[in-house]
């Protein structure tokens, strides 16, 4: 029985079972409460491809993205495990533009050359990143913690506090997304819309992004046995999917990749992403037990997931020692 510190972590997407895991390997006793997890859960919806996306503030969401960034390629060196890959891809502009503050983070990054540049864009990079294939990393992270002995039960909380009904704890740790909003008394938390569209693989390896349109990015995403494409990023809360954005991003996404044209639509899917101004990460000490709030990821939930986990894990143990 693991006699450390007594941590409940509130929210089973990847940031909340990303610290879960780290804090059972720092030698935490930790249990997991969620109102959804698996394939419920908007990370189960997530491209997640390695981009530092909808996320504030700069400084900090570079240190994190690069410590995830890190994680994730150690973790690539046993795909099947974990479903995660490193895959060169391109981003696409309309227009020259400095290089991202991130460049420094990723392996391979450098500037395209205007013949690698499709009919209508004149500049971008190409870089390697980390592509997780939720279906099977979602499913190898709650394994891993079983492993470590943490529990998940699924419920609905009406507060924070109602985490500890199913045992005791000394620290909270608040990584219940969008469901913060009413959990935290967050009004600054808001919904992002984003709609994707599920295609069968037809070979592809690499992906691509074309971000001119903030509301509309394009993507393409490849997996091992599907291709991810969108997308939206729309301030609306509705999770039905809407038939003329699938055909939007299909017609995007096949005019940008070609050999998309005969892929079949598998699915398609609808996600909140849980913007907020910035990243809360901290530490809150009014309550009956002092929380160490984790939420506001925006689209870089994956991306930023590893390096908010360290984190996490060292306010805990401040607050434990």
């Amino acid at each position: 029985m693991v006699e450390g510190p007594r941590v409940t972590v509130v929210g089973a997407g990847v940031v909340g079972l990303s610290a879960a895991l780290r804090l059972a390997q720092a030698g935490c006793a930790v249990r997991v409460v969620a109102a959804a997890s698996g394939e419920r859960t908007t990370s189960a919806v997530a491209a997640a491809l390695w981009y530092p996306y909808l996320a504030h503030p700069a400084d900090r969401v570079l240190a994190w993205g690069a410590a995830t960034w890190e994680e994730l390629a150690r973790l690539a060196t046993d795909e099947e495990a974990a479903g995660v890959r490193l895959l060169a891809g391109r981003e696409l502009l309309r227009s020259p533009a400095p290089a991202p503050s991130w460049a420094g983070s990723v392996a391979g990054f450098r500037r395209l050359r205007r013949d690698e540049c499709p009919a209508g864009y004149s500049d971008g990079w190409r870089l390697v990143a980390p592509v997780v294939d939720m279906g099977r990393y979602l499913p190898w992270l709650s394994t891993a913690l079983a492993a470590a002995g943490v529990t998940l039960t699924t419920r609905t909380l009406r507060t924070l506090d109602d985490a500890v009904e199913d045992g005791p704890a000394d620290v909270i740790v608040d990584a219940a997304g969008l469901g913060a909003r009413e959990l935290a008394g967050d009004s600054a938390l808001r919904g992002v819309r984003g709609q994707v569209v599920m295609l069968e693989q037809v070979g592809l390896e690499e992906w691509v992004l074309a971000e001119e349109d903030p509301l509309f990015p394009t993507y393409v995403v490849p997996r091992s046995d599907t291709v991810v494409c969108g997308g939206t990023a729309l301030d609306d809360e509705t999770l039905q999917p809407d038939d003329a954005t699938t055909a939007d991003i299909l017609a995007r996404c096949r005019a940008l990749v070609p050999a998309l044209r005969p892929a079949r639509v598998l699915a398609v899917r609808v996600g909140l992403r849980p913007a907020r101004p910035a990243v809360r990460l901290e530490v809150d000490t009014a309550g009956r037990l002092p929380v160490v709030h984790c939420y506001g990821h925006g689209g870089a939930g994956v991306t930023l997931s590893w390096g908010c986990a360290d984190e996490v894990t060292a306010l805990v143990g401040r607050l434990t020692a």
